[in-house]
């Protein structure tokens, strides 16, 4: 007999979902050396992720929930790898 489990979801808390929108918007991109997560300082990008946070929040989050974690998310993710030295990654 074939059993099936539940599948769970691809992003479990709501800081991951933020740093998948922010990503996928443009607002961020991650240091190809080391991994961090570093802030694009485009402020297109910025308002594209907080458009997309307030039409598709994650289910059982309000608009503005969503789009203030997206913000919190922003606001701790500096604009330089803070392994690299005074290189640009």
């Amino acid at each position: 007999m074939l059993m099936t489990r539940d599948r769970r979801p691809a992003i479990r808390t709501m800081r991951g979902w933020a740093i998948h929108v922010l990503h996928e918007a443009g607002a961020i991109c991650e240091c190809e050396e080391h991994g961090w997560a570093r802030d694009r300082a485009d402020p297109h990008a910025r308002e594209r992720a907080i458009d997309l946070a307030r039409e598709m929040p994650p289910a059982g989050v309000s608009p503005d929930e969503a789009a203030a974690e997206l913000r919190d998310v922003l606001d701790s993710i500096g604009d330089t790898c803070p392994e690299c030295r005074d290189e640009d990654c």
